[in-house]
């Protein structure tokens, strides 16, 4: 008994020195990645824009769950993987990560040329609508070169199949809501088809969804037109601090309605401060999804 107790100064001792015995590899953090737009996107300097993905970091422990911003302004879910940002962010995706996949408010834009008469700039990051296989050849304006043109649905699935490679968990993620109005009511009824059809996807690949678009519309309603005025900068879409913070909460709460998924056990103070999204109710200003 003596020359055991010679090694171990206490039971509690040895098992905190056990814990760290030199060459143990310490726990591994699973990563939140965020791939969208400039909705989501980080935004620096005098622009008082601001995408929900830079502040719902603080509702995460990062001794518990780690955050990585790769949305980028101007993106339809299309020329996030075309230019090559989606594979760049993969690569640093490994097993027991999560990546949420949120687009949508750009992929409605033209394929290639914009129309006779319209003003739009060009871009050519259009996605064919819906959920099917089609598909459209192209000769990229931008690009010079020869492309293959899918659905949006297309390019979800990719990426979902992408992050499963990876022994990781993909989230899809609906639009964020527009300050848009009708009669004093959000008005959601202009972009429902990018709701719906993440829906589907989300359905059709057995897939974790957040209906953010619903849950901020009817944060809206709660708040009122004038107060959500005040979180927005010079148009409908984009979000100042304020209403990054109030989205990035508005996340946190549908990420809670995972109960699977376990970020419950991840969160800051602040996160837990946040209560989990209740679900579409019958004041719910979105339609119901089918």
């Amino acid at each position: 008994m003596k020359s055991h107790a010679r090694g171990c100064a206490g039971l509690a001792v040895c098992v905190f020195l056990g814990a760290f015995s030199p060459g143990q590899a310490a726990p591994v953090v699973p990563t939140l990645f965020i791939a969208g737009d400039s909705t989501a996107a980080k935004y620096n300097g005098a622009n008082p824009q601001q995408g929900w993905a830079e502040p719902v970091a603080k509702f995460f422990d990062p001794a518990r769950l780690r955050v990585v911003n790769a949305a980028r302004g101007g993106r339809s879910s299309r020329t996030f993987v075309t230019e090559g940002h989606w594979d760049k962010m993969l690569a640093d995706v490994k097993p027991g990560d999560f990546v949420i996949i949120q687009f949508g408010h750009n992929d409605e834009g033209a394929l290639n040329q914009e129309p006779p008469g319209s003003s739009k700039p060009l871009r050519a990051r259009g996605t064919i609508p819906g959920v099917g296989d089609e598909y459209a050849e192209i000769d990229n304006v931008i690009t010079g070169k020869r492309e293959t043109v899918y659905t949006f649905g297309y390019y979800l699935r990719k990426m979902i199949a992408d992050t499963r490679g990876r022994g990781a968990t993909p989230i899809l993620m609906t639009l964020t809501e527009r300050n848009v109005w009708t009669e004093g009511r959000v008005a959601c009824a202009s972009w429902e088809t990018y709701r719906s059809w993440t829906w589907r996807t989300a359905q059709d690949q057995k897939v974790a969804f957040v209906d953010l678009t619903r849950i901020v519309a009817d944060r809206y309603q709660r708040e009122g037109m004038d107060a959500v005025r005040q979180q927005f900068g010079s148009d409908s879409v984009h979000t100042n601090v304020a209403g990054a913070e109030a989205n990035a909460a508005d996340v946190v709460a549908g990420l809670r309605a995972l109960p699977r998924l376990h970020f419950a056990s991840k969160l800051s103070a602040a996160g837990r401060a946040i209560r989990p999204d209740p679900g579409r109710s019958n004041s719910s200003v979105c339609p119901a999804l089918p």
